[in-house]
């Protein structure tokens, strides 16, 4: 039994680093979202300072038209920025949660070994 203890503190080890990462990951999407939100509205702002007429007048494959396509694209990623940065920082919370149910179950079985060894 003695030889279980270093697998299992590998594995507890595991789990608190993988918990650990996704949260990481979760937080620098967020992170990201600032970064890309101010692009986004440099980009619409550079679209929107054109008059209609010389919006709805540019030809397909133009710069206008692909800033357009840009500008249509960008609410999705940051979307998917947000939504999956949330579910990384979730995930990550919930293993390390899980680790530490683990150790709080392992605990009454080791003591009892300990007390009985002892006696």
């Amino acid at each position: 039994m003695k030889n279980m203890t270093p697998i299992m503190m590998g594995m507890m080890m595991m789990l608190m680093i993988v918990g650990i990462i996704f949260a990481g990951i979760g937080v620098q999407m967020h992170q990201q979202v600032t970064v890309e939100e101010a692009k986004f509205h440099a980009l619409q702002s550079e679209y929107f300072i054109q008059s209609k007429e010389v919006r709805d007048a540019a030809e397909t494959g133009s710069a206008l038209n692909s800033q357009l396509v840009q500008i249509q694209n960008y609410p999705s990623e940051l979307l998917r920025l947000k939504l999956v940065g949330v579910g990384n920082i979730l995930t990550g919370i919930f293993v390390l949660l899980f680790g530490i149910l683990i150790a709080l179950v392992m605990m009454p079985k080791r003591l009892g070994k300990i007390i009985k060894e002892n006696k």
